[in-house]
């Protein structure tokens, strides 16, 4: 199975998410872009949060040394990302993919992170709540299921919001794997903890048709 974790917005949780599924999976790790903090990267923070030994790390396709959108960051560096040179690692083992920022964060002029969705992704949107984060949820899910994808999930990120979150999933039918709470910190042991909560709902994803 191959999970592919995009978020409405950027900084909404989407490495914790792929940390606690990767934990819950046992599954491989690779994030394609990784654009700035390159010495702390999205890698090496999934990788000191993760405690399982069968979970392998593929490196970046593109590492930027700006943390700005990636097709600036790529700019600046004097380069242009060609998602033809984005290549998925091969494992026999569930893969996590993690996007950068929104689905509609440009590659470079064409291009755009949705373009590195395939068919047989099963993909997971973080939402945190903020002011106007129901919009961009919907926004969201709506441009996905626009290109014909499927959104296998919802995982919400921070603080409880009923209201939000009951409205977001009766007008979406789309499944919660679930919420995970305004932590004071996330080391292995938080995480192993949200990895045994939504283990099941995460192995359930593969049994279904999207």
């Amino acid at each position: 199975m191959k999970i592919f974790v995009t978020g409405i917005s950027t900084d909404v949780g989407k490495t914790i998410v792929s940390s606690i599924i990767v934990e819950a999976l046992e599954a491989d790790y690779w994030k394609p872009i990784q654009a700035g903090d390159l010495d702390n990267s999205d890698t090496h923070k999934v990788q000191s949060r993760v405690s399982n030994k069968k979970t392998q790390f593929f490196e970046n396709s593109y590492q930027l040394k700006t943390p700005a959108s990636p097709h600036l960051a790529a700019e600046i560096d004097g380069i242009t990302i060609e998602s033809n040179q984005i290549l998925e690692p091969k494992t026999k083992n569930h893969l996590v993919i993690e996007g950068a920022g929104g689905i509609f964060v440009p590659l470079n002029e064409n291009e755009t992170i949705i373009d590195l969705i395939k068919p047989d992704y099963k993909i997971i949107v973080v939402s945190r709540h903020y002011l106007g984060s129901i919009n961009h949820t919907l926004l969201t899910i709506e441009a996905i299921q626009n290109r014909g994808f499927e959104v296998a999930g919802i995982i919400f990120s921070g603080s409880e919001n009923k209201s939000t979150e009951s409205l977001i999933l009766n007008k979406t039918k789309i499944k919660c794997i679930g919420r995970i709470d305004e932590e004071p910190y996330f080391d292995q042991n938080v995480i192993l903890e949200y990895a045994d909560l939504f283990r099941n709902d995460l192995l359930s994803l593969e049994k279904s048709k999207i």
